[in-house]
């Protein structure tokens, strides 16, 4: 069996979703779990939806479901014609679970509620998804993924029980019912049944367990890009797409922010030497980018670019040395915002931090960090990773910046800039 997983782009609209089913047409014969995200860019406009319920504006609230719903209908006008067809009903049955949950007030904290509402984006892309390939005469089984992957109650950022996680899928997914599967991406649950979710582009992550849980031949990744570049078009021209990495390779760039690849999809994988692919589902019958266990010799620079950072340089107050009651304090405030440490450098007097400007949590952390310490920091700032440098590749990056800090291991470079303007 084979694992799938369709992102945002992939099925962001009706002929997106009947590409879906042109390329599962290629695979007649194959068990195949298909992992789906929420369509489009509809996770943003639920996270709208979560903040606007939260601080209880009802106006906004209102005109942010219509427009979800509006936009989702779409997609079903065109896969569904003719509003007699049943999709339409049970769409608006099950739309209204999530308008009757938003109808009451916040029960609990922001991260609690949005967990309990945001999975609603997974949930109806999968049952469009389900519905369709079932019309077309591709049949499968739509299938809830909380049910079977159960996690801790950190909310936003759920751990999986891999042991209960393993028993429940093994006996679900069993392939005597259907061959195929669909079901969704960054969605699990507790022990008490209450939705958890596994960090933003956990869909890639979802698409990994499962493999993992049962034993996949491979994971394909189905993108809008060809396969894995060298560097984001957006920020780089004449851009390299790497045609096979190494599982090492891609833990190290995705650990230092290569959207392509979600961090945790990874080990999973690399674990039961479960080759991954990242493939275009605009031009399916390209070769892609095959992650696995490889060597090669030839070793291509990549360059990845995180805008938008903070550099924070904290002190102790009385001038001493930075020790190890210092660092466990600090390391607690980040973890209490849950707050990603891009690159951190330690000396004797002073601790620096590099981390993305989410306004909101950065705010927080700082404001807590100057209760203990001496704080100051510097926004507006680029951090750019090379692996594989050499003076060229930093002197191509380098181009109208400013070295604010730089800091190197083995075949990794990773230079703080602001831009000179």
């Amino acid at each position: 069996m084979i694992v799938f997983k369709f992102g945002g782009a992939s099925v962001k609209s009706g002929d997106a979703v009947k590409n879906v089913g042109d390329i599962l047409k290629r695979y007649p014969r194959k068990k195949i779990v298909i992992v789906v995200s929420a369509m489009g860019k509809t996770t943003n406009a639920m996270e709208e939806i979560v903040d606007h319920f939260f601080h209880k504006r009802k106006k906004e609230l209102k005109k942010a479901i219509r427009e979800r719903k509006d936009f989702h209908l779409g997609i079903i006008d065109d896969l569904f014609p003719g509003k007699e067809h049943p999709f339409h009903r049970e769409f608006e049955e099950f739309f209204g679970t999530m308008e009757q949950r938003l109808d009451k007030d916040p029960a609990m904290d922001y991260d609690f509620e949005y967990d309990q509402i945001v999975p609603y984006g997974e949930m109806i892309s999968t049952k469009i998804i389900s519905a369709y390939l079932n019309e077309i005469g591709i049949d499968n089984l739509w299938t809830d993924i909380r049910k079977f992957l159960k996690s801790n109650d950190t909310y936003r950022e759920a751990r999986i029980d891999w042991p209960l996680s393993s028993e429940l899928t093994k006996k679900n997914f069993t392939f005597k019912d259907s061959r195929i599967y669909v079901t969704q991406g960054f969605v699990a649950s507790t022990t008490n049944d209450l939705t958890t979710t596994l960090g933003r582009e956990g869909s890639d992550f979802t698409a990994a367990i499962l493999a993992h849980i049962l034993g996949a031949e491979h994971v394909t990744i189905w993108k809008d890009v060809p396969g894995v570049l060298n560097a984001d078009p957006k920020w780089f021209d004449n851009t390299v797409k790497l045609d096979r990495i190494s599982f090492q390779d891609a833990i190290e760039l995705a650990y230092y922010g290569a959207s392509v690849i979600h961090p945790k999809t990874i080990k999973p994988l690399q674990n039961k030497n479960i080759n991954l692919y990242i493939k275009s589902f605009i031009k399916p019958e390209e070769e892609g980018t095959l992650v696995g266990n490889l060597e090669y010799d030839k070793l291509v620079p990549s360059f990845i670019f995180n805008m938008d950072q903070v550099l924070i340089r904290i002190s102790p107050r009385d001038f001493s040395f930075i020790a190890e009651d210092n660092l466990e304090t600090i390391f607690g405030y980040f973890y209490k915002h849950g707050v990603k440490i891009n690159l951190m450098r330690n000396t004797a007097i002073s601790f620096q931090i590099c981390i993305t400007n989410n306004k909101r949590k950065a705010r927080n952390l700082i404001d807590d960090l100057e209760k203990d310490f001496k704080v100051t920091y510097e926004t507006g700032l680029e951090l750019i990773t090379i692996r594989y440098f050499d003076q060229s590749t930093i002197d191509r990056v380098m181009i109208n910046k400013e070295l604010i800090l730089e800091q190197t291991y083995k075949q990794n470079i990773q230079l703080i800039v602001r831009d000179k303007g």
